[in-house]
């Protein structure tokens, strides 16, 4: 892809050279036929620079406007955040679809944003799984049944897990670097340039110039759209084939691509904004002149096709299926789904090939999940003061004095009326099991993430004195403490991380923090600190050695966690496992070390589906 968006910023250079050349030699129409012309090297080298410069700083003021990830990509297509759906079944079916895909893959739940468009279509974008947003259009929420919203939401998040959405941002920034010079081209050929154009030649050669331009950046946009095209198609093909695993219904996501068939509007959008964010899509969301060659996705028949190889060739009628209600009780076998998560066995390459790729299992699972927690706090991780008091209740100490000091603390400290919802979820707090802290935390992640920034550092300043309260920081606390960190300084700081190291000889102090602090997080049955770590370097195959508790502060943990995030992807696969193989080297795993886990595969953005099945 970088190869041939280099070959379209060369061609534009060139063709621009092309422009310049003539209005140089030919802008008075007398030189036409007279020998010799004027152009250097030094002109052609300069115009080059001019062009790589311009594209390249376009490109990163695009890019700079997308930094807060995909919540600013949904507000450029005017969507609307889904903060609760009231009494509307359809919304409430979407969230809890949206939660459950989410819970099962084990990244952070995504706000939703309601498109106000009438097609059927949906966009997952952002940088990250931290900084995700799923839009779906109203369209498909009104037409969309849950077999066929759930595949629909299955293909987005094979966008999330398969990282295709950091690429779209790319593609985003690069395009528009490209169609920068039509940009300029359109500015000079403005009515206020044809006036000055009639009253003087050069004038005249500076608008054919604008006009040169124009079709070079149109020019270049089409090459462009083509490798988009090109990019997407091949994405699409496997986000299908992932929302099919994920949900193991093909009949969902082939009834929903049925259904664009037979709707009116398709899934073709109105908003202007589309045409750059069209690779992003669902399915084809503008219509090109050159389909064949401009399409962002595959033809609906042939998709349609490759899920049932025995399709019949007829689309659904697009009408509006009957709400279905949502369950509001524990399915069978939900309750007590905490224990089954604590103690249990688990097969370190069974989790690796979970990762980022979520069984039906684990589906059904995170359904289950979400039905037996407390309404009380499910509802408290919707709402942005109860969902701040939700976290300050998992770090609350059990020590009844330390608990008073801190209850004393955010009454004075915390935002008006967090206080007083965390007083009442204090008094539910029997209720809520220990396996329930991590789903809930993951639910209440898009409602925090619409506090003000001054909000947001406070509820960070807030957590930090409630952990630290009793003179020391607990591994529970610090899980909390850390998941939170990294997901909202995604959306308030623009903290993303990207690849520094490629091998794992470069973090291997790294690692022997990050072994050393699981071989020790947990008191293992019949087996040492030191077995449970030869246990993980057997499996990193690293010359690295075990530390003492005394080596072990957060502070270093911390730092050794974010360096190891910059590791190169498939380096960490190989890293996860040395760290199940630690955490169970007395072949079960514990409430804590489940929660240590998942927040170290989280940070390293390799998220964990639950393990409540991975025996």
């Amino acid at each position: 892809m970088l190869f041939l968006f280099a070959l379209a910023v060369i061609s534009l250079a060139l063709l621009t050279n092309g422009l310049v050349f003539a209005f140089v030699n030919f802008q008075d129409t007398s030189q036409f036929g007279v020998e010799g012309v004027f152009y250097s090297w030094e002109v052609f080298w300069s115009v080059n620079i001019a062009v790589v410069i311009l594209i390249a700083i376009a490109s990163l003021i695009r890019l700079a406007t997308l930094r807060r990830g995909g919540a600013s990509i949904a507000e450029l297509m005017d969507g609307e955040l889904l903060v609760g759906p009231g009494g509307d079944l359809n919304k409430r079916k979407l969230l809890n679809v949206v939660e459950e895909m989410a819970i099962a893959s084990g990244t952070p739940v995504p706000p939703v944003y309601i498109i106000p468009e009438n097609a059927i279509n949906a966009f997952a974008a952002g940088y990250s799984p931290g900084d995700a947003v799923i839009g779906v259009t109203q369209g498909a929420v009104d037409n969309l049944n849950r077999n066929e919203l759930q595949g629909v939401i299955a293909h987005e998040f094979s966008h999330i897990l398969n990282g295709d959405m950091r690429l779209n941002i790319r593609l985003m920034g690069v395009l528009y670097g490209i169609l920068m010079l039509a940009l300029i081209g359109r500015m000079i050929v403005s009515p206020s340039h044809h006036a000055a154009a009639s009253r003087d030649r050069t004038h005249a050669g500076i608008v054919a110039i604008g006009a040169g331009l124009m079709i070079v950046g149109y020019l270049g946009q089409f090459f462009g759209n083509l490798i988009k095209a090109a990019v997407s198609r091949q994405r699409e093909f496997l986000a299908d084939a992932s929302a099919v695993q994920f949900t193991r219904n093909p009949e969902g996501i082939a009834d929903a691509l049925k259904r664009i068939g037979g709707h009116k509007a398709g899934s073709v959008l109105e908003h202007p904004e589309s045409a750059e964010i069209s690779h992003l899509f669902f399915s084809e969301g503008i219509t090109f002149s050159f389909s064949t060659l401009m399409a962002t996705h595959p033809p609906l028949d042939e998709r349609i096709t490759r899920i049932q190889p025995g399709w019949d060739g007829r689309y659904l009628a697009a009408i509006s299926p009957e709400p279905s209600g949502e369950p509001g009780s524990a399915p069978e076998g939900a309750m007590g789904f905490a224990a089954a998560a604590s103690g249990i066995s688990i097969d370190p390459d069974k989790v690796i090939e979970t990762i980022g790729n979520p069984e039906p299992s684990q589906v059904k699972l995170a359904q289950q999940i979400i039905a037996a927690i407390p309404g009380v706090f499910s509802e408290a991780a919707h709402d942005l003061y109860t969902a701040r008091a939700l976290v300050y209740l998992f770090l609350l100490s059990s020590d009844a004095e330390v608990r008073t000091n801190q209850l004393k603390h955010l009454q004075e400290a915390a935002d008006l009326g967090v206080y007083d919802a965390l007083t009442k979820l204090i008094l539910s707090e029997p209720s809520l099991e220990a396996g329930m802290k991590l789903p809930l935390l993951e639910m209440a992640y898009p409602t925090l993430r619409q506090l003000s920034y001054e909000q947001y550092k406070l509820f960070m300043g807030n957590m930090d004195v409630l952990i630290r309260a009793d003179g020391r920081i607990g591994l529970s606390e610090w899980a909390v403490q850390k998941m939170m960190r990294k997901h909202l300084e995604e959306v308030f700081e623009s903290k993303h991380s990207g690849t520094e190291f490629n091998k794992l000889e470069q973090v291997q102090d790294q690692c022997e923090v990050l072994l050393s602090l699981l071989a020790q997080c947990d008191r293992q049955s019949g087996v040492s600190a030191e077995s449970a770590f030869d246990a993980g370097r057997e499996a990193l195959e690293l010359p690295i050695e075990l530390r003492g508790k005394k080596e072990l502060g957060f502070k270093s943990m911390n730092q050794a966690i974010d360096d190891l995030a910059g590791l190169h992807p498939l380096r960490k696969p190989k890293l996860i496992k040395a760290c199940i193989a630690t955490v169970s080297a007395d072949n079960v795993i514990s409430t804590i070390e489940l929660e240590l886990l998942r927040t170290v595969a989280d940070c390293l953005e390799c998220p964990m589906p639950p393990m409540g099945n991975v025996a």
